[in-house]
């Protein structure tokens, strides 16, 4: 793949993996599945494929613990990666601007004033810009679990955001839709009250 080319979920997870292993401390595979957010399977796969190209070597220490360490090749690798990945966040913020806004200007229009986040990662903080640009006001941020914060909201666990009666609730992480839709389904919100982007991932780097 050249370094025009859009960057696919297997490349974008390859660069957040090689991201996590260049400082070279021991870490587990189980740490690093945690931290990606990623099944500890999908780890396992991509640590095998990156150490088979000799992107990554493996270092045993005491305690079975182990150290994945990026070599020469793997660090030339990365930076191709991050690259790519700068002109796809450009894409992403274009993308998620737009649709983003027309929607929260949708909603406004109908008398929406306030609406809820579910979910953060790259999406969110371009979806806030719009839903300020919209005249609508931010009540809650929520997500699968509670911890941290979104700008001056605690980020609060899904259960806890539906009890309290958030209203309209736009899921804000790109990559995990149908999931958090699902689980707020589950949690007893109404279809009708949950909002997502109108295009997948998938079709941003495609697009």
């Amino acid at each position: 793949m050249n370094d025009n080319e859009p960057m696919d979920q297997t490349a974008l997870r390859s660069l957040l993996l090689m991201a996590e292993l260049e400082k070279g401390e021991p870490i587990s595979q189980r740490e690093i599945a945690s931290r990606l957010g990623i099944a500890l399977g999908l780890v396992n796969a991509y640590l095998k494929t990156l150490v088979k190209k000799g992107f990554v070597q493996v270092k045993a220490y005491p305690r079975n613990r182990f150290a994945y360490l990026l070599t020469p090749r793997g660090f030339t690798e990365k930076s191709h990666l991050a690259y790519r990945h700068l002109s796809n966040f450009h894409k992403l913020y274009r993308i998620t601007r737009q649709d983003s806004l027309a929607l929260f200007e949708s909603l406004q229009r109908q008398g929406v004033k306030s609406i809820s986040f579910c979910g953060v990662d790259d999406l969110t903080e371009i979806a806030y810009l719009s839903l300020r640009e919209a005249g609508l006001v931010l009540t809650a941020v929520m997500d699968e679990e509670a911890g941290g914060r979104f700008l001056d909201l605690p980020v609060i666990s899904m259960a806890q955001g539906v009890r309290e009666g958030t209203g309209a609730i736009f899921i804000s992480s790109l990559q995990k839709v149908e999931q958090l839709r699902t689980a707020l389904l589950d949690l007893g919100v109404g279809g009708q009250d949950i909002y997502s982007p109108s295009y997948s991932f998938e079709e941003v780097l495609r697009g």
